[in-house]
């Protein structure tokens, strides 16, 4: 169910038709998507903000507003709200329907909804139910919100449009006990390739963001101390997450002739070279 839009930036994210873009970022309750959302709003895209607790989303809305009215922009881009689980093709369908019926097309499409499961849980022991969850999250829902993306950037006018998918450091190497993880952001990988090379034709630019320790509520963990492949425990850095946000902003706002097909931002001094 779509919230009433909240407006939250300048208008300056424009197409070249002169039209302000719009964007539909999933997760955009929390960490990167909510940080990715505000940066968006901020600099004047009109963004659609799915998740599963329409509270949060709220939230990022407000938060979005805050950050416009401290750089002294008092207008702009809007906000809609729409509460989406997006392992439920039903709930994709209808966050598309609410995002075109409000803005009249979808620019971008920064697919972010993930999880990462049960940590630490050896292969062997991993319910079964707790690798589907995280497979309908990351890879099946991912899917659904491409497909409903390429399906309305194919048919608008003027065509096309852009997807980002958020990988992971984890989409190249895994870290220790992630089976279902791992496997789904390595998948993501595919269909980043798989969408980029069957939206040529129409203008669809399809890139990936591998993202390593920035600093949200799910990786609190690392700053504490993470499992690594010697078998210890150690703390890990960590990076600002709204370095990541400005990145992802600027593939979004590449012309549809060039695209970033794959970006990797880490905190800098990561175990990730060398990983293993």
């Amino acid at each position: 169910m779509a919230d009433p839009p909240l407006r939250c930036g300048p208008m300056n994210a424009k197409r070249t038709d002169g039209r302000t873009k719009i964007a539909v970022v999933t997760g955009a309750g929390s960490g990167i998507g909510r940080a990715v959302a505000v940066e968006l709003l901020r600099t004047g895209w009109s963004v659609a903000l799915a998740g599963r607790r329409a509270g949060t989303l709220e939230e990022t809305a407000a938060l979005a507003a805050d950050a416009g009215r401290a750089a002294g922009d008092t207008t702009g881009g809007e906000a809609l709200a729409v509460r989406t689980d997006v392992s439920r093709p039903q709930d994709v369908s209808a966050l598309f329907a609410a995002a075109v019926g409000r803005f009249g097309r979808v620019d971008l499409l920064f697919n972010n909804a993930g999880t990462f499961g049960p940590g630490g849980v050896p292969v062997e022991e991993l319910p079964y139910e707790a690798w589907r969850h995280v497979v309908d999250t990351n890879l099946n829902g991912a899917f659904l919100c491409a497909q409903a993306a390429y399906r309305q950037m194919k048919e608008q006018d003027p065509q096309g449009g852009r997807i980002i998918n958020n990988g992971s450091i984890s989409a190249h190497t895994p870290r220790p006990l992630s089976v279902a993880y791992t496997a789904t952001k390595h998948a993501l990988t595919g269909l980043t390739k798989s969408l980029s090379l069957d939206g040529r034709p129409y203008r669809i630019a399809v890139g990936q963001i591998d993202i390593g320790n920035a600093a949200t509520d799910m990786t609190e963990r690392m700053r504490t101390g993470a499992l690594q492949a010697n078998g210890e425990t150690a703390p890990e850095p960590v990076m600002d997450v709204a370095d990541v946000a400005r990145t992802v902003r600027h593939m979004a706002e590449l012309p549809l002739e060039a695209n970033m097909q794959f970006a990797t931002v880490l905190a800098t001094t990561m175990p990730y070279v060398g990983r293993g």
